[in-house]
């Protein structure tokens, strides 16, 4: 018994030491092409991360462990990307101010569905994305609305939300669901709020953060009641712990990296965060660097 727990033992530092080690030489930034005006970013299968480029639409795919590049979807005319959400192998894609979303497959890039989610010429900018059984669901920083594209890609729904105070500027931006599905959590940028969203009425109910705020909150990440709140602007991601209910929440500890410069959202592989650096208020030529940062939970 006392050779097994020896034993045991053994092996579980031996685990230890090989994950420190292979965390240690993962490189902390991957390099995005020059250019590429990134703002979301989503995890795939095994070590893969696909970035959107906000100003063409294109997604690349980036291996975390090497850094090597492959673009999945190539740019267009009349095409953005901010948001993305990998699931299987579809590859959903937010539109921003085109009002539009796609949906492509993730290996090849074909694409597989189209959609106008924002009524044309209105004012609206689809900024996020998250996919649950029931569908995936798209925010609008602009409208009082949410947006539902069904998996078997049928027609969209717009699900008009309540209780949720529409200010000038950007308000719902990234967006996260429950494990079951029945609940959305979204932040508002411009109030610095957190808002859970029932996705079958739209009604809006505020999540108490006390004296807290993720003003500039853009980028959410949910695991379990930890929720991470990518403040673009302020350089730093809030860890919030959230109650079982989601009526309240409580902000944490705050991280923050050197390889930050205005992070917008954030993926994760195991124990390992990957914030893409949007750079706003840089002015983008064919010369300007793009980066993901990686950032421990």
């Amino acid at each position: 018994m006392r050779r097994k727990l020896v034993a045991a033992i053994v092996a579980l530092v031996s685990l230890a030491v090989a994950a420190t080690a292979i965390a240690q030489s993962l490189p902390r930034r991957l390099n995005l092409p020059n250019n590429w005006q990134p703002e979301g970013i989503a995890a795939g299968a095994g070590n893969a991360l696909f970035v959107g480029s906000i100003p063409t639409g294109a997604v690349i795919r980036v291996d975390a462990r090497t850094g090597r590049t492959r673009i999945v979807v190539a740019g267009r005319d009349g095409r953005a990307a901010t948001g993305v959400k990998v699931v299987g192998n579809r590859l959903f894609v937010s539109g921003a101010g085109t009002g539009k979303a796609w949906v492509y497959n993730a290996r090849t890039g074909r694409q597989l569905a189209a959609y106008q989610l924002a009524p044309a010429g209105a004012d609206s900018f689809i900024n996020d994305v998250v996919v649950t059984g029931r569908g995936a669901y798209f925010t609008d920083s602009r409208r009082n609305a949410i947006y539902r594209v069904p998996l078997d890609l049928s027609a969209a729904r717009t699900i008009n939300l309540s209780g949720i105070p529409l200010q000038a500027g950007n308000n719902l931006n990234g967006i996260v669901a429950t494990r079951d599905g029945k609940s959305l959590i979204a932040v508002q940028t411009n109030a610095g709020a957190l808002w859970r969203i029932d996705p079958a009425t739209g009604r809006g109910t505020r999540i108490d953060l006390g004296s807290a705020s993720v003003a500039n909150g853009d980028g959410l990440l949910l695991s379990g009641r930890t929720l991470y709140v990518v403040r673009n602007r302020n350089n730093q991601i809030a860890v919030v712990n959230l109650q079982p209910d989601l009526s309240r929440g409580s902000v944490t500890r705050t991280i923050r990296s050197g390889n930050f410069d205005v992070p917008t959202t954030v993926a994760r592989i195991g124990d390992r965060l990957y914030a893409v650096n949007a750079r706003f208020g840089t002015t983008p030529s064919n010369s300007t660097r793009y980066w993901i940062a990686r950032v421990a939970r």
